[in-house]
């Protein structure tokens, strides 16, 4: 008997559709996001009567839905309309100029891109899209490099609304002026989602991809806890499938509390898999505070500085409030006679 004569003789797959456990997984109802994306649909209205719709940037933590939303709004916006042009950029993975506008382009359908330089994209993009009216979507807009091929949208396209989507709402003031002045974006906040929210996002998720029965009750509520305690829906998903790639593994047929509990110990995976998305600086900083954690922000500072780092401490204490966003350390916040004091504690999980 082979190797794969083993595992093979395990059975069918306990899960129907292992998309839904994606978290790009669009589902036809977004969940607890209606508001948000009515507004968002509100402010691209004007571009079904060849006018500018309103820019927007589109802020809150990680795990809560901005990018699923959004891009729950564009697909409606191509079902209602041929007229309008949707260009989706995820800004991690093209994070310059050039990369940005080659990407531009590739949406388009423009398929000339080879051995164009920067300029020679901008004018295609720019004559393509006077011809109808077009939303642009920068997503992960934080990790860009530089910002000139905004300013050239702005000045340049006729029609259009800019959607920049970000965990940081500070990242606006990154911007330049000339840029900032021009875009005026409007601020859409996406909150945390409730604990009772997560879950029903989670059980949707569940009904999706697996076959009624599969999932024992308690093993279910399980995920659901652990999702909301470290309030990203995007840990559920990941502990849901690694449980029923766990069960699968013992030919179960049957998702139990067992599997989950393996599955939680390794949570640490998707925890890591997200830091290998930060900076080199960044990265830098957290090593920092896992080797003195609970020291004053200061003396991490003092600390970060020895070792090498450039930030200096305005820039290193925005820095910290990102990570405390992205929920890999703890902040405390210390008042005392002579002021406030601010503890920075990494983050410590347990399963």
């Amino acid at each position: 008997m082979s190797l794969f004569d083993e595992v093979l003789a395990g059975g069918d797959s306990l899960i129907k559709n292992e998309q839904a456990l994606d978290y790009e997984f669009l589902p036809k109802i977004l969940p607890f996001r209606e508001s948000e994306q009515r507004y968002l649909a509100t402010c691209l209205k004007p571009l079904f009567n060849q006018g500018s719709g309103r820019n927007v940037m589109i802020h809150g933590p990680p795990g809560i839905g901005k990018t699923a939303a959004t891009k729950a709004v564009l697909r409606d916006l191509e079902e209602a309309s041929d007229d309008i042009y949707v260009v989706y950029v995820n800004c991690w993975q093209h994070n310059t100029n050039f990369k940005v506008l080659y990407k531009v382009a590739e949406e388009l359908n423009y398929k000339f891109t080879q051995n164009k330089s920067t300029t020679e994209l901008m004018k295609v993009i720019t004559s393509m899209c006077n011809k109808a009216a077009v939303v642009f979507v920068f997503d992960e807009v934080d990790k860009l490099e530089d910002f000139d091929f905004l300013y050239n949208l702005l000045e340049e396209i006729f029609y259009k609304s800019i959607f920049m989507i970000t965990n940081y709402k500070s990242w606006l003031l990154e911007l330049d002026e000339r840029i900032k002045s021009r875009l005026v974006p409007e601020l859409v906040e996406f909150k945390q989602y409730t604990a009772q929210e997560t879950g029903e996002i989670l059980k949707q998720r569940l009904d999706y991809a697996f076959p009624p029965g599969v999932w024992e009750p308690d093993a279910l509520a399980k995920v659901q806890a652990k999702a909301a305690e470290v309030k990203d829906v995007r840990a559920g998903l990941f502990v849901m499938k690694n449980a029923a790639h766990e069960a699968e593994s013992h030919a179960s047929k049957k998702v139990t509390l067992a599997h989950v509990t393996t599955a939680l110990e390794r949570m640490d995976e998707f925890f890591t898999k997200h830091k290998e998305e930060l900076e080199d600086d960044v990265k830098k900083i957290l090593d920092v505070i896992q080797e003195h954690s609970g020291k004053k922000i200061g003396d991490l500072h003092k600390a970060y500085k020895k070792q090498g780092g450039k930030c200096s401490y305005k820039t290193f204490q925005r820095k910290i409030a990102r990570l405390d966003q992205n929920r890999f350390i703890s902040v405390e916040k210390l008042k005392g006679d002579g002021g406030n004091t601010t503890i920075v504690n990494k983050k410590i999980t347990e399963y």
